[in-house]
């Protein structure tokens, strides 16, 4: 059995086809669930927290935290506050646009309420995990919801 490839023992085209593929996967990515379910299949929890940590770092560093200050609330180490300070100031520009953008809309970003929220195997539950066998009832329910808050809404006046 081959062991494990080695990033440096690629060819450069080899390289190139390889994060082509890659970045261009990520670009057709559609949507906060997509994503979400992309990364949860293609990295472990720790992986995952790693890259999330290095961005919460890059968030510190725009926001003018030092990097003391930084390492005693993340409980993350100098070296990892030193090489993110130094992708964010001599890199591509990566953290500095998403984390930009990210500002720019984070009031937007909001998380559907979880199906799990409700009791296992309630009529709630089961109406939230599949939609559209539920979409007569959901259509009745919403109609409901939107008549109670029209009457709300007249009765301030």
């Amino acid at each position: 059995m081959p062991g494990k490839v080695k990033y440096h023992n690629l060819s450069e085209e080899e390289k190139k086809k390889c994060l082509g593929e890659f970045y261009t996967m990520v670009s057709m990515l559609e949507g906060r669930e997509e994503v979400k379910n992309f990364f949860k299949d293609l990295l472990t929890l720790s992986e995952m927290v790693m890259i999330t940590r290095r961005i919460q770092i890059a968030k510190m560093l725009l926001e003018g935290y030092s990097i003391e200050e930084i390492i005693n609330k993340l409980r993350v180490g100098s070296a990892t506050v030193i090489q993110v300070s130094r992708w964010l100031n001599n890199g591509f520009g990566g953290y500095k646009s998403i984390i930009k953008k990210y500002k720019k809309h984070e009031g937007k970003f909001k998380t559907k309420k979880d199906v799990s929220a409700a009791a296992p195997l309630t009529f709630e539950w089961i109406r939230k995990k599949y939609p559209a066998h539920f979409a007569l009832v959901n259509l009745l329910i919403n109609q409901k919801n939107k008549s109670k808050n029209k009457n709300k809404n007249l009765s301030v006046y």
